[in-house]
């Protein structure tokens, strides 16, 4: 990234570069932090990188393209035989798996009076600053249902799918490719993470995971025997009192008996 930066600077200074030998790049993690999602991917901007094709008087736009990755990304026409820029969409292109999509443009970077990019930590200005400098692939979840739409589309990227970008210099009077990039590096938007695949074998598992999975199942095994422990002796004891409440009232029962005056005279006799 930094040798990115150093080559456009010398292409700044010294004009020792065009656009032919650079390509898209991914955004500096500083100003897009979580890049790529899972449904889109941040590019900066072409600062710098059209300025030798850019003609006194004339009006440009750049177009961004994007497509799938595959084995002819790298020559992939964007341009019919007259030099104009393909018009095709995400829908014709099966969201770039046929091939290369119109997913943007915009005005031309201004070389000259880029952003400060101290402003990004004005509060103020960070939101700017990064629409200055960058632009997300992926960022529009509505054109697709909209038939009136104005402009290019840029529905949301395929998760865990590789893409390529490339940046063409438009002249809007002629509508004729003025100038164009390389096709980039591949980048690949993330991958829901499944439950699933999270793995739950023990021998997997570290050492204090272990510790504590047997402390705290052996403090289960002895929380319930002394639960049943206590059930038991409570039984036990239940039983206990009732057995000595029977015979309690079993004697006061015979002592409360009267006896019969015939059997005393019996005896005496």
């Amino acid at each position: 990234m930094q040798g990115h930066w150093v080559l456009l600077a010398l292409c700044w200074l010294e004009q020792l570069c065009v656009a032919q030998n650079l390509s898209p790049q991914i955004a500096n993690p500083k100003l897009a932090t979580n890049n790529p999602t899972l449904t889109t991917i941040a590019l900066e901007k072409p600062f710098c990188v059209f300025d030798d094709s850019l003609s006194p008087g004339s009006s440009y736009v750049v177009y961004l393209y994007a497509m799938a990755d595959s084995a002819s990304t790298g020559s992939s026409a964007v341009t019919d035989n007259s030099s104009k820029p393909l018009n095709t969409t995400f829908q014709d292109t099966n969201g770039g798996q046929l091939g290369p999509y119109r997913a943007a443009l915009f005005n031309v970077p201004n070389c000259e009076s880029p952003p400060l990019l101290a402003d990004v930590i004005n509060v103020k200005k960070v939101s700017d600053v990064l629409k200055q400098y960058l632009f997300r692939v992926g960022d529009d979840v509505t054109c697709l249902y909209d038939p009136n739409f104005p402009g290019a589309c840029n529905p949301p990227l395929a998760e865990d799918t590789t893409y390529r970008f490339k940046y063409l210099l438009v002249d809007v009077v002629a509508g004729v490719v003025k100038d164009q990039t390389l096709w980039s590096d591949p980048m690949k938007t993330r991958r829901v993470k499944q439950s699933s695949t999270i793995d739950t074998w023990p021998g997997r598992r570290s050492g204090g995971m272990i510790v504590i999975t047997s402390i705290l199942s052996t403090f289960m095994f002895l929380l319930v025997v002394g639960f049943l422990a206590s059930i038991f002796f409570f039984v036990i004891r239940a039983s206990g009192e009732t057995s000595t409440e029977t015979t309690h009232e079993s004697q006061t029962t015979q002592q409360a008996v009267p006896r019969s005056p015939g059997s005393s005279e019996g005896v005496n006799q």
